[in-house]
């Protein structure tokens, strides 16, 4: 078990210097100055190359990768050319949106897909299990961002149950958790039919299992069946799947946050590219890409605890 978890970290590591690698060059290859773009296109050249200087962008593409890693691995992620403060104030600033929507959006999902799933396997053939996968492939194909005007179309200017946009601050919980509820159910919904898909033909293979009508055979209740031993093994797909939409809600909500006008970590990577604040772009992006290897470290984790037999594997 512990080599396991050290070869699992030294991949991690391994992930994270290719990853920065391949940020750091992308970003650089972008056409553009950033400084000649702060300074408008009027500049002095000398007045160009001050601001280079100032910003730390002089030197070579080597050097300036090695000072980028350096910097990350005490902590400063480097300062903002645009806001002209830390960026890791900015991170710590918009994570205290992102990070709740990202939580939420995966509880909402979990809520939604689970009874789907469990609905359509014990339902299978019957027109139950047709409405529901009726439901989940209409949720796979519409876009997030349309599930997102129309719910700001229905419950912000119809009903006028909600704001449009905007966050409160979490000096009030209630309205901090409103102002992130269309936002979140915008991103549970296509995850939710993708995770009740994937429950649905994971339970299907194990209810055929000699397990389970062994179970069932002793007396045990098809619900019983259904809840204790069945659901239980078909948790390691579901684990994926649910690391995976962790990833992806906490890293790919640009666009439900530019919808909602919510401060969070998508805005402020939008916000960098149009600013042409590289350093706040590839600094984020670095963060979300150890964001998502943590996640995946920690879903290889709960396999061993959901199946004993990868623990003795192991």
């Amino acid at each position: 078990m512990v080599r396991m978890i050290l070869t699992r970290l030294a991949s991690m590591a391994a992930s994270l210097l290719v990853a920065s690698v391949v940020i750091f060059v992308m970003l650089q290859a972008v056409p553009g100055d950033p400084a000649a773009f702060m300074l408008g296109l009027n500049a002095q050249p000398d007045t160009v190359a001050a601001l280079r200087a100032d910003l730390g962008l002089e030197g070579g593409l080597p050097q300036r990768y090695l000072a980028w890693v350096a910097e990350m691995l005490t902590g400063d992620f480097g300062t903002s050319y645009t806001y002209r403060v830390p960026v890791a104030g900015l991170v710590v600033d918009r994570i205290g949106v992102s990070a709740p929507l990202a939580a939420y959006a995966l509880i909402l999902t979990v809520v939604i897909a689970v009874p789907a799933g469990l609905l359509a396997a014990t339902r299978r053939g019957r027109p139950s299990d047709w409405g529901v996968m009726g439901a989940t492939q209409l949720g796979i194909a519409v876009p997030n961002f349309w599930f997102a005007m129309l719910l700001v179309l229905v419950f912000a200017v119809k009903l006028r149950w909600v704001s449009a946009g905007g966050f409160p601050g979490w000096s009030d919980p209630v309205a901090a958790l409103g102002a992130l509820t269309l936002p979140a159910v915008a991103l549970a919904l296509p995850q939710a039919s993708i995770l009740a898909r994937v429950l649905r033909g994971a339970l299907i293979d194990t209810l055929d299992q000699d397990y389970i009508r062994t179970a069932r055979a002793k007396g045990l209740s098809r619900r019983a069946t259904t809840i204790r031993h069945a659901l239980r093994n078909a948790a390691i797909p579901v684990l994926t799947i649910l690391g995976l939409q962790f990833s992806f809600l906490l890293a790919g909500a640009i666009i439900i946050e530019n919808v909602f006008f919510l401060p969070g970590l998508g805005r402020l990577i939008f916000q960098g590219i149009t600013q042409r604040d590289l350093i706040v772009v590839q600094s984020v992006t670095m963060l979300l890409v150890f964001a998502v290897v943590a996640v995946t470290f920690a879903v290889e984790l709960a396999y061993t605890l959901a199946d004993p037999r990868l623990r003795r594997g192991a």
